[in-house]
């Protein structure tokens, strides 16, 4: 069973090696923001929360996320394993992954650091060409990931695997299976 979390900056490519990661280990995916779009779109109790959050701009709170997290780890599926993308952001949210995993006897494999460089991720961003990733912004947003995720970079530094960031998205996920071929 491999179960796995994947972290690094926006712009680090996390969605596209999670989409390729999860066909290679044949495991899900669970991106947290596919979770807010589906649990939004359906309407349900815990979308609605998190909905009034988004519409006014803020944070939707840990509770609601960990919440989703939890409902979404128990479904068949995830049984065989998982990759986790976007989750947890914090190591609150890590005490909660912990607990939820606990509970079903069972623990994380390993932690996967996408490691790119400031300069190639801005880079990277100002080529989408979209409105709001101007280079001050998008410099911004590094420097809130390096504060935030600093914390669980340490809270996981026993299962943590870094792996270079900048290649082909085949590229990286080669690195990215052998670091793991010990650890699963």
């Amino acid at each position: 069973m491999t179960r796995l979390v994947l972290v690094g900056p926006p712009g680090a490519g996390k969605g596209t090696q999670a989409v390729a990661l999860s066909e290679k280990l044949r495991i899900p995916h669970i991106s947290t923001g596919d979770l807010f779009r589906a649990h939004v779109g359906e309407q349900t109790p815990l979308g609605q929360e998190a909905k009034r959050y988004l519409d006014s701009g803020e944070l939707v709170p840990d509770s609601v996320t960990n919440e989703m997290v939890r409902e979404r780890l128990a479904e068949p599926d995830a049984k065989v394993g998982f990759l986790l993308d976007g989750f947890p952001r914090n190591t609150k949210q890590a005490d909660v992954l912990g607990e939820i995993l606990g509970e079903v006897d069972t623990e994380l494999n390993a932690v996967i650091q996408l490691q790119v460089s400031e300069d190639v991720v801005v880079e990277r961003l100002l080529s989408r060409g979209r409105s709001d990733d101007t280079e001050e912004v998008i410099r911004r947003r590094q420097q809130i990931y390096v504060s935030e995720t600093a914390p669980l970079l340490e809270y996981y530094a026993d299962i943590l695997v870094t792996v270079d960031g900048v290649g082909s998205v085949d590229e990286i996920s080669a690195r990215v299976l052998e670091a793991l071929r010990d650890r699963t």
